[in-house]
């Protein structure tokens, strides 16, 4: 079906390509954020950095859904899709600034985990967008879609483990709000990458 796409469809695939890398490497800063707070302002900033390269990635994909008439995915699909792959890189800096702007002192070993399941989500998204544009690989997408749903139940579980954890042991009420915040801003991220998934699911079971 998209063996001979016109230059501007194939475009498509490529900036979908360039945002889900982006997305893998404010993950990965966000994760190295967590295990070492030494360069926790370098580590904000790098991520502040590439979520605005993931905006303009969004804004010219955008600009070309406006331009091109016939597209290679339906075009609400295409919109839906780069936009909630735009959130995920907003979610990730919003927790950056957010343990800046706290002035967190000590991250906890389930605030890490959640950010190591955020980069797990996140690379999982770029190997299904980067398949996309075929649909022979419609079986692959589909496995990697199922493993973003496991990934995503996995941080549930940590995020009510973590809150049980927090309510129960913590003594000092502004650590607690503030450690809440950052896992329900952790956990929010690999729901926005499970709606990516949804949403590559709804491509398949379309065009396949």
């Amino acid at each position: 079906m998209f063996g001979r796409l016109m230059p501007s469809e194939g475009k498509f695939f490529d900036l979908f390509n360039q945002h889900a890398e982006l997305g893998v490497k404010c993950a990965k800063e966000m994760v190295a954020l967590m295990t070492n707070f030494d360069d926790l302002e370098i580590r904000v900033h790098a991520i502040e950095t590439l979520e605005k390269q993931a905006d303009k990635v969004t804004h010219n994909t955008i600009e070309l859904l406006h331009k091109t008439f016939i597209t290679p995915l339906d075009r609400d699909d295409i919109h839906q899709l780069i936009t909630r792959m735009d959130d995920i890189l907003d979610l990730l800096e919003d927790g950056a600034q957010t343990i800046s702007l706290y002035d967190i002192k000590a991250i906890t070993p389930e605030a890490k985990r959640l950010a190591e399941l955020c980069l797990a989500c996140a690379e999982k998204v770029k190997a299904a967008v980067g398949l996309l544009h075929n649909m022979d690989n419609s079986r692959q997408i589909l496995a990697i879609c199922e493993e973003i749903d496991r990934f995503e139940s996995d941080a549930d579980h940590v995020m009510r483990a973590a809150m049980s954890k927090l309510f129960r042991d913590e003594p000092d009420v502004r650590n607690l709000i503030k450690l809440k915040a950052i896992y329900e801003i952790l956990e929010t991220v690999t729901d926005r990458c499970e709606d990516v998934a949804n949403i590559i699911e709804g491509i398949i079971v379309e065009n396949a």
